[in-house]
């Protein structure tokens, strides 16, 4: 799992009123850390000799005794601080087993950790309003001064207080109107920070970075201002900037109405949402606009409505599930299937007391379906996150189309996002909504019943995402695992180094194998023939990929067999050398795997191909298999047994280059997702998109040589031409 390091906390927070004592610091207490009131030293733990019945009447005159940890067992629990600051009872206990300790000294250590880190916190804000306070006094006294040498305009004598010059008296008007105007504008910030505007009024354009100090709670990384960099340029996202100071009032009514839609959409029953066949529900838009008559408004011509709400309970704290929906790498990077890249154009508000509560973001992202066919759908929107009254938390997107009349989108987001409720054991319960507006004639014919029926780009695949990386995420934090089977990883460091690498892997996967058009590829045209995609990058320089020029070739077709079948076939090793040119005939063989879900096929497996040819040196291969009730991927890439050793070993992953190729199977329409007949598309047949990357010589683009294009093209036809044969052959 990958570490994020501490930032600074934007220091314009912490200067609310210069003037006015801490009252607030016990509400401040209340929300980030209820139970931090125990103190202490961070690396020493007092043991205190019992009370009541309890007590040993023939200790009860011993001194109190100190017991100071060791090294070791301080980096641990610092380790682990980084990652959860309030351990429950298991995992104090695991911790005590594992470091040599009483569980009461775990918890003491975490309540002194806690104390210690609050207490730094507090005096760097009191050295901030000190810093602030000196500031007022020097230009208190300064005035104090210019106005004793002042005279009147009058007389030419010395001004008493109790005069005022013309200028003054402007100013003094001025300062009136301005006084008027700031609390206008703070009533309406009000409604959805609790803060005065002022508090924001000099935020950086770019996403401001937050203290560990001042969480209490993780460690946040940097938010970049744009994401998937390492996959080609961002001109199409920078063709769209930040809103205007005039904006920014319509923008918070905008989010505050959206939020209000949000929670009643996601509340209400019928009318408002009728039930249909497969668990599903259809929003009633008769009734939608009776009950929402204001909004974004009215709906394009030429755009159709898509909505759907979808529920579960995933396995993952809810502070956690918000941090990950507010920082656009991270939702990005769990998202990778369906976000093809995303970018924070500014942010309105940071949130209060230290977390997401009123944070408002202007953003812009890419949504994708695994596949060429498939036009991605781009928006311009503001995410808007609160914690309601009940302790739920939501997170809301809306467009922003309006503030920009010169932009034509093909697609816009009403009222979408998520309510999360906080479950027992580290569960959350999330309530998921996607409502937008599009244009969807572009989408081929073959892919039209999976996106018509909302299974492409709805409620239903982004929480069953959801879902499955949470298990992937918990997965990659388990200790203990049990070494039955000989190809099981058990080495902590040895497991997320791998799944840090396949997580790259399958990113790469996901931004190269879709319709943007916003990487730095290139179409050919040389292929002569419109039915296999291929475009061509310039590596250079970058550790993750080989040098030299890639080619991608993609293409996507219907079979008539469920996906489940497809899946299995394609992810299994003894069943390879019958689709993969690349294996030789070779017996491939499984090395290592790491299961990360409840479904056998969510695995991350390490390949080794035994080649026929006894003068070929054996290849390795990373593949990672993932499966949700919406698609699933077999992704892979060979990789140098040197490296490999490394990153089994715990080592860094992100210099070991990759060039992944693989599969995406999606079904194809509603009946897909239960299977079904082979009577034609949409009836429980698959959608299969295979990609390949292969790496040529290092020459200009332009005189890439055709053979090399011809090459690529006859590789993926062979594939596609094979798994046919091959699934067709055992499905019947």
């Amino acid at each position: 799992m990958e570490m994020f390091q501490p930032n600074m906390f934007d220091t314009h927070h912490l200067m609310l009123d210069i003037m006015t004592p801490k009252s607030s610091e016990s509400e401040l207490v209340k929300i980030r850390d209820q139970d931090d009131f125990e103190t202490g030293s961070g690396t020493e733990i007092m043991e205190v000799a019992p009370s009541g019945e309890d007590q040993d009447p023939n200790q009860s005159s011993k001194r109190k005794r100190y017991h100071r940890h060791t090294q070791g067992q301080i980096q641990e629990m610092e380790t682990f601080f980084k990652e959860c600051p309030h351990p429950d009872d298991r995992q104090r206990k695991e911790l005590s087993r594992q470091l040599g300790l009483e569980p009461l000294q775990v918890k003491f250590w975490f309540q002194n950790k806690r104390t210690q880190m609050k207490a730094q916190h507090e005096r760097h804000e009191n050295a901030i309003l000190k810093a602030e306070n000196e500031k007022l006094r020097a230009e208190n006294n300064r005035f104090k001064e210019s106005l004793g040498n002042t005279s009147c305009p009058n007389c030419g004598g010395p001004a008493t207080l109790g005069e005022m010059s013309f200028d003054e008296q402007h100013l003094r008007i001025e300062n009136a109107r301005l006084r008027e105007e700031i609390d206008r504008i703070s009533v309406i910030a009000a409604k959805y920070v609790g803060k005065p505007l002022t508090s924001y009024s000099h935020l950086s354009p770019l996403v401001p970075s937050r203290s560990g100090l001042d969480l209490g709670v993780g460690n946040f990384k940097a938010q970049t201002g744009f994401v998937g960099e390492m996959y080609g340029g961002n001109d199409l996202l920078r063709s769209v900037s930040g809103p205007t100071e005039a904006d920014k009032p319509m923008i918070v009514e905008l989010a505050v109405a959206a939020m209000e839609e949000l929670v009643r959409m996601a509340q209400g029953g019928e009318p408002l949402w009728v039930s249909c066949a497969n668990s599903t529900e259809i929003l009633n838009e008769e009734e939608y606009l009776r009950t929402f008559p204001r909004g974004i408004g009215p709906k394009p011509l030429g755009l159709k409505s898509e909505a759907s709400r979808e529920s579960a309970v995933v396995i993952m704290n809810h502070i956690n599930l918000v941090e990950i929906l507010m920082d656009v790498k991270r939702w990005s990077t769990v998202f990778c299937g369906i976000v093809s890249r995303a970018t924070t154009l500014d942010v309105l508000s940071t949130g209060v007391a230290g977390n997401y509560n009123g944070a408002l973001q202007v953003m812009k992202a890419e949504f994708q379906v695994p596949s060429p066919l498939v036009p991605t759908r781009e928006n311009y929107f503001v995410r808007y996150c609160k914690q309601h009254a009940d302790g739920t938390w939501a997170v809301v997107d809306v467009s922003l189309d309006n503030l920009r009349p010169s932009f034509i989108s093909r697609s816009r987001r009403r009222p979408s996002g998520c309510l999360i409720q906080e479950l027992p054991n580290g569960y959350s319960k999330v309530i998921w909504i996607e409502h937008v507006e599009v244009d969807d004639r572009a989408v081929h014919s073959i892919y039209r019943p999976l996106v018509n029926s909302g299974i492409a780009f709805g409620a239903k695949r982004w929480l069953a995402t959801l879902d499955r990386q949470c298990e992937r995420l918990t997965s990659s934090m388990a200790n203990n695992i049990p070494a039955g089977d000989l190809c099981v990883i058990t080495s902590t460091e040895g497991r997320k180094s791998m799944l840090k690498l396949a997580e790259r892997m399958v990113m790469s996967f996901c931004t190269g194998v879709g319709a943007s058009t916003a990487h730095a590829w290139t179409t050919l045209s040389a292929t002569g023939s419109d039915e296999v995609r291929v475009m061509t990058r310039k590596s250079m320089d970058d550790p993750g990929r080989p040098p030299g020029i890639v080619l991608s070739a993609a293409t996507s077709f219907w079979i008539p067999v469920p996906t489940k079948r497809v899946f299995d076939f394609l992810r299994y090793e003894n069943s390879r050398t019958q689709w993969d040119i690349l294996s030789n005939g070779g017996l491939v063989q499984e090395m290592a795997h790491i299961a990360n879900g409840r479904d056998q096929g969510n695995c991350v497996s390490l390949l080794r191909v035994n080649s026929a040819n006894s003068s070929q040196s054996n290849m390795l291969i990373l593949q990672e298999s993932c499966t949700d009730s919406t698609g699933s991927y077999v992704i892979y890439a060979p990789v140098d047994i040197v490296a490999m050793n490394v990153v089994l070993s715990g080592g860094d992953p992100d210099y070991v280059a990759l060039l992944p190729s693989g599969f995406a199977i999606l079904p194809d329409g509603p009946a897909g997702v239960n299977g079904g007949g082979i009577l034609g598309v949409g009836s429980g047949g698959s959608l299969l998109t295979v990609a390949f990357q292969i790496l040529v010589d290092s020459v200009p683009t332009a005189k890439l040589s055709l053979g090399s294009v011809a090459t690529v093209n006859s590789l993926i036809k062979c594939t596609v031409e094979r798994i046919k044969a091959a699934v067709m052959c055992e499905n019947s």
